[in-house]
């Protein structure tokens, strides 16, 4: 008796269905093909010892299991409860309404319990544009798909909560979209630093909030101790929360990477990703035996924080020159080429020089100016130019630290930087989200500027000698700056303020 049950996988963000047509015939022998993995083809002892929990059983058959399409190599344990149920449905131990409706997903314990799996949102996306009616996942995994409208999600604990709902005599109710519990990822100021406690730093401070109301990428420079990372890690506290576009586009990453199921929905708060300067180029851009998304896909709509970014190697820095521009990253391997979507604040900090007090007073500095050039050099002209903005931060003094007075809060500041969104979101209809993805043609039609602004981006292009990439960024960094004060057009006091984020490290 031949039988087909649906489930699916992950091909980069997106999903594609798995057909698995089991046929039960006289003999005796298990085969099942379809370019499965080692992990694929070990499901016949979990399901084997699994099925007794529930009275089922293995049949002593033939059994052909097939897993269509079958160019495509499958990987993982994800498939185990939908062969179980084609088999269990092939050798008439049970007879099922419609399987057709289902997509059917999860890791079998020996036990009968069904662990989780990676993938739920996209696969439960993918299932609605199918036509499927309902997904059923490990409970764990469900909550990913809970917003998702137009299919029943079910979330399942072991194999008899699959077959009650697939015979019809469950009490299981489909996940809603509020059923899944509150956690940290919802409070944007629980465990993110406040703006309020940073002693001093008010010129770091207003340059952080304008590359936050912006997206533009930054690059803190300053001796040991000055804050640089602390001011990094408060940044997360003013970014706005992400709509439910975004919202779907992070969680879907997170969930290709198996991490969705610890948000228990949907993720709210923008991602903040701060890898060691020792990870590889593989953990910053993805790739890999399974083609996991890396550090700069996690940092989707969110920061991507490297911390000493001179430490880092320079393979590693050189590959983010493309993402940076592209807002997208394509890994190409010999098996496969998956494209996977980049879209993230750069923020690095870094000291003046290898023992980190050039230019501070005291004389502090051992380095000799060979060490310094060397040093800075690290960071290439062409990843320099693409860092927006240049933010100095100086010790704060003794006067200031011992000060109890607390400054403006980090709630009150994201709420100028939401405002400055909402006006960059209007003025390009959804095309784009902040100023620091304009193009060439938005920049042309929403920077312009007079004469005397004119005059003083001439004079600074020939001073700094800097690119039409820095220019343009001068430009869009101006355009956040007008409309952090609600001004449709930019004057010259936002030119002014734009080029002094521009000259620390020349470009």
């Amino acid at each position: 008796m031949l039988c087909k049950t649906y489930c699916s996988f992950c091909w980069g963000v997106d999903a594609i269905t798995v057909t698995i047509e089991v046929d039960v015939s006289q003999g005796i022998s298990f085969f099942l093909v379809g370019l499965p993995d080692s992990a694929v083809r070990e499901s016949q002892q979990r399901i084997s010892t699994a099925l007794h929990t529930i009275g089922g059983r293995l049949p002593g058959k033939k059994i052909v299991i097939n897993m269509a399409p079958a160019d495509i190599k499958k990987e993982g344990s994800s498939f185990d409860l939908a062969i179980a149920i084609g088999i269990l449905a092939a050798s008439g131990q049970y007879i099922f309404p419609d399987l057709t409706s289902y997509v059917i997903m999860g890791e079998l314990a020996l036990d009968g319990s069904v662990r989780p799996v990676p993938g739920a949102l996209p696969i439960a996306i993918h299932a609605k544009e199918e036509g499927f009616k309902s997904c059923i996942f490990p409970l764990a995994s469900a909550y990913e798909a809970a917003e998702i409208d137009g299919i029943n999600v079910y979330g399942v604990g072991n194999l008899s909560d699959v077959l009650s709902i697939l015979l019809g005599e469950s009490s299981i109710e489909p996940i809603g979209p509020n059923q899944y519990v509150e956690n940290s990822n919802t409070d944007p100021l629980l465990r993110v630093p406040d703006f309020a406690d940073i002693k001093g730093q008010e010129s770091a401070k207003r340059g952080l909030e304008i590359a936050a109301a912006g997206g533009h990428n930054v690059l803190l420079i300053g001796p040991p101790g000055s804050g640089k990372s602390y001011m990094a890690k408060a940044l997360a506290g003013i970014l706005p929360i992400m709509n439910r576009t975004e919202s779907l586009e992070t969680s879907k990453i997170y969930s290709v990477a198996g991490k969705g199921g610890s948000f228990k929905g949907l993720i709210k708060n923008r991602p903040f990703r701060s890898p060691h300067h020792s990870s590889s180029l593989y953990a910053i851009t993805g790739g890999g035996t399974f083609a996991a998304p890396g550090e700069i896909s996690l940092a989707h709509n969110g920061i991507l924080y490297l911390d000493e970014i001179p430490e880092f190697s320079r393979s590693v820095l050189e590959v983010l020159r493309q993402p940076l521009e592209d807002r997208e990253i394509s890994i190409s391997r010999l098996k496969y080429k998956f494209t996977y979507p980049c879209n993230f604040m750069l923020i690095a900090s870094m000291n003046p020089c290898p023992c980190g007090f050039f230019g501070q007073p005291g004389d502090r500095c051992t380095c000799t100016p060979y060490a310094v050039r060397s040093y800075l050099s690290r960071i290439s002209g062409p990843l320099l130019d693409r860092i927006d903005m240049q933010i100095e931060v100086n010790p704060v003094p003794g006067e200031r630290l011992l000060n109890e007075e607390r400054g403006e809060s980090s709630s009150a500041i994201r709420e100028r930087v939401a405002a400055a969104r909402v006006i960059q979101q209007e003025r390009f209809g959804g095309i784009y989200n902040v100023n620091a993805q304009m193009g060439t043609r938005e920049l042309m039609e929403f920077c312009k500027t007079g004469i005397k602004e004119q005059r003083l981006l001439s004079s600074v292009i020939s001073k700094l000698n800097l690119s039409a990439r820095g220019y343009s960024r001068i430009l869009k960094v101006a355009r956040t700056i007008a409309d952090l004060e609600s001004n449709d057009t930019i004057t010259l006091s936002h030119i002014a303020e734009a080029v002094q984020y521009r000259g620390v490290l020349r470009n």
